[in-house]
């Protein structure tokens, strides 16, 4: 055993090479067990006899492998650094540091990189590669660099093969290519007939052949036109409990909060604004809490208003808030007794009543019961999902088409079947939610089985049965890899079935894997990544190293601490200490407050003018012929609007999405709507909770992805951010990077602004002056959904009525 373990390290020292976990692996198979070494060590006589080898293999079987290991790899490390300190210095455009020459030398079976922004991750790749062939440890033809787009895989195609020929070494037969290209490469070696994709994938083109398909399933299907518009117009969204939801609307006459419906007026519950809208949608007229016929006010209480009357049919509607066993929220005090009482008032006055549960109307099958009772009593129904809703901005077909797709890409990347589903909507969906998911799933599979025949009418595949198909190839032994050198890009992006192809990729021995990426910038949910690939590397590949490149060569140290203290408030994060290679701490980020919303572009130019003249000056340092590059990042793309359509002498000014922009960077940034509402940033347009049901383990921290977004928007810039949101509507990230005394506070024309007050309430909104019946003061930006109020001299004390 001994003469093994000497060998590999006397070998591994004088090659240069590192231990991997295979070797490792080795060693502990062929070890003998603890009672061997216990019974050798209670027999000295014997050992003594031994030769000086076999005796120290004795005291060898006590040695704590993995530590023995780590010891003699860091030996490797530091020779290697030394022996081949020019390579490193020269291989990329400047020296590796101490972090990439150990990810490049750290040839391990499984190595983990877990990166910062601009820490150069595809310099490791270059230099890893580079650094194998020049070391004889694997033939260029054996390296494999897997990248998530074209773009991608081409500047590492370009960088490796110009490195590997400025370095005189050989570079015929590496391989830099896509997850999709390399998938059909593999089916079509595996079966002798390479399919293609569809061409209805690229572009967004795939969401107009879910539209088209459902147009088809509409014109084919009555049964599919109703259930798709119903899902689409009356449970858009759903609370899990009688009480639940986010209310959205405010009625100044009665001046209550709550939830506004498809008609325009503002009810009490959601249940009840399920029942109003498709009412709504279904021509039924109703009054909500017409007076009831009888006068029952008293001294006590109030006249009795029941939620819904129906004037043609001279019937009332009561809608309970309990659930399946009849029992209201723990906090309804004198519930039940107020049931009790209406039904019984009803009975004496002979008036018609009927009724609805809160678990009765969560599911489409209550409303339909409710339709057959209006029905009994005169009721047309008369659907029409094309009535103008004055009170609702409504769910469009092209976004319930891009959440089908959505959901489309996770169920195939997880190879998740209608057995599968249909166990987690037992498994993960509430009482409450468990109807609309079926609802869901039921038109789910129909635009799902016409999706493939299509697909197989064009001989064609998507980008997801690509993958999956090459996987399983592989798993199955009908497709072998011939790359010992497999090396992953932006692995934060992956999905479950490129973990899938990547794992068995590397599953015969002698592999060696290398998976880069940073999950603080994994913001690719909707296009399939899962986040826990990266998270949970150990499950999916093996035990081995998890590396971290903390240095970042892009950003000032004054971005990255706020940046990482953004980022890093969600606690599922990867923890990295990033520290930028720069001297200057750098600006601080600023936020720019602009009056009204209409403001924001003049806002801008100010800004872009102050930053041309400070050029003009001299006061911006600049090299000699190369104007200074600011990106102007959008949450959406018709933020482009806020762009001024005009050119500054010194400046290059372009617009992205803060998606479009992921992987460049320019030397300043700014972001010009930073406001809270549907389509703010964070965007209140949340994630359909159906797409848990295809996905691993979502992140259920507040706006993650959203948070991710924003650091991916900050960290692109090289030398400084500005922020901007108008007064009064600052979103809660403003509020947040505010409250932690992050931002230098500004108004439009550049002067400092008074401090910001934060609702004390809510934490995400800020104070504003309003005026109201009792004059002037202050309420938080968030209302309705956060009701808190102050008086105009003190901000923490005291409040008045709305």
């Amino acid at each position: 055993m001994f003469r093994d373990a000497t060998s590999v390290a006397t070998l591994a020292i004088g090659e240069g090479r590192w231990i991997p976990r295979e070797t490792i692996d080795h060693l502990l198979a062929v070890r003998p067990g603890a009672q061997v070494a216990e019974a050798l060590r209670r027999a000295p006589d014997v050992v003594a006899g031994l030769t000086p080898e076999q005796q120290n293999g004795v005291q060898f079987l006590s040695v704590d492998l993995d530590a023995w290991v780590v010891t003699h790899n860091e030996s490797i490390l530091a020779l290697e650094s030394t022996r081949h300190a020019a390579f490193f210095n020269t291989v990329e455009s400047r020296p590796l540091t101490d972090e990439q020459i150990r990810a490049v030398v750290t040839l391990d079976n499984r190595v983990h990189v877990v990166a910062s922004a601009g820490s150069g991750k595809t310099s490791v790749m270059v230099a890893r590669a580079a650094y194998a062939i020049m070391r004889g440890f694997v033939q260029p033809d054996k390296v494999l660099l897997l990248a998530f787009n074209r773009d991608a895989a081409a500047e590492l195609r370009t960088r490796v093969v110009d490195r590997l020929v400025a370095l005189g070494l050989p570079s015929d037969g590496v391989t830099a290519t896509t997850f999709h290209a390399f998938g059909l490469k593999v089916i079509g070696d595996a079966t002798g007939r390479k399919p293609r994709a569809a061409a209805w994938l690229d572009g967004g083109q795939d969401t107009a052949m879910v539209c088209r398909i459902v147009d088809e399933l509409r014109d084919r299907s009555p049964a599919f036109a109703y259930q798709w518009d119903l899902f689409r117009l009356v449970y858009p969204r759903a609370s899990e409990a009688p009480d639940g939801g986010e209310p959205d609307g405010y009625d100044k006459t009665s001046r209550a909060t709550g939830f506004r419906t498809a008609h325009g007026e503002v009810v009490k519950s959601e249940g009840e604004r399920l029942i109003a809208d498709w009412l709504f949608f279904n021509g039924v007229p109703y009054q909500y809490e017409r007076p009831y016929s009888v006068d029952v006010a008293d001294r006590a209480h109030s006249q009795y208003r029941p939620d819904f009357f129906y004037p043609q049919l001279e019937v009332w509607h009561e809608h309970w808030g309990v659930d399946a066993q009849g029992k209201p929220p723990a906090h309804f005090t004198g519930y039940e007794e107020s049931m009790r009482w209406k039904q019984a008032l009803h009975r004496e006055q002979g008036t018609t009543l009927v009724e609805t549960t809160w678990a009765g109307i969560i599911d489409p099958q209550g409303l339909e019961q409710l339709g057959r009772q209006l029905t009994e009593h005169g009721a047309t129904l008369d659907w029409n999902p094309d009535r103008a809703a004055p009170g609702l901005t409504l769910l469009r077909h092209e976004d319930l088409a891009r959440l089908v797709r959505t959901f489309m890409a996770h169920v195939k990347s997880n190879s998740l079947d209608r057995i599968t589903l249909e166990e987690r909507v037992h498994e993960r969906a509430s009482a409450a939610s468990a109807p609309r998911a079926r609802l869901f799933l039921q038109l789910y599979w129909q635009i799902h089985d016409e999706w493939q025949a299509r697909l197989r009418a064009d001989d064609a595949v998507d980008f997801e049965d690509m993958l999956v198909e090459a996987a399983g190839h592989f798993e199955a032994e009908r497709a072998r890899s011939p790359y010992e050198l497999v090396m992953v890009d932006e692995f934060q992006d992956a999905s479950q079935v490129r973990a899938r192809l990547t794992r068995a990729l590397v599953q015969p021995s002698g592999r060696f894997l290398i998976a880069v990426g940073d999950d603080w910038q994994s913001i690719n949910r909707f296009a399939g990544a899962d986040i826990s690939v990266m998270t949970d590397f150990e499950q999916w590949f093996g035990r081995g190293p998890t590396l971290r490149l903390q240095t970042t060569f892009r950003c000032p140290q004054t971005l990255c601490d706020v940046a990482s203290a953004f980022v890093t408030k969600n606690p599922r994060q990867l923890t990295k200490a990033v520290v930028s290679a720069h001297q200057q701490a750098g600006a601080p980020v600023t936020l720019v407050q602009v009056p009204g919303a209409d403001g924001v572009t003049q806002a801008l130019t100010a800004r872009l003018d102050a930053l041309a003249a400070r050029i003009a000056r001299g006061d911006e340092p600049t090299a000699p012929g190369r104007n200074l590059s600011v990106f102007v990042l959008g949450r959406y793309h018709f933020d482009r609007d806020l762009l001024p359509r005009r050119r500054w002498a010194g400046l290059d000014v372009t617009f992205k999405t803060v998606h479009g922009s992921k992987g460049l960077e320019a030397d300043f940034v700014m972001i010009p709507n930073l406001t809270n509402g549907r389509y703010g940033f964070p965007s209140n347009i949340e994630d359909d909770p159906v797409l848990d049901l295809a996905m691993a383990d979502p992140d259920a921290y507040p706006h993650a992805e959203e948070r991710r977004l924003l650091y991916v928007a900050l960290t692109r810039a090289r030398r400084a951010v500005t922020l901007f949101a108008v007064a009064g509507q600052e979103s809660q990230f403003v509020v947040e990077l505010l409250e932690a005394g992050k931002l230098d506070l500004r108004t439009a024309d550049g002067r400092r602004a008074e401090t910001v007050k934060i609702c004390p309430s809510c934490q995400e909104g800020t104070l504003v002056q309003r005026s109201g019946p009792y004059g002037k003061f202050l309420g938080c930006s968030n209302f309705p959904r956060c009701k808190q109020t102050a008086k105009v001299d003190d901000p923490t004390k005291g409040s008045v009525p709305f």
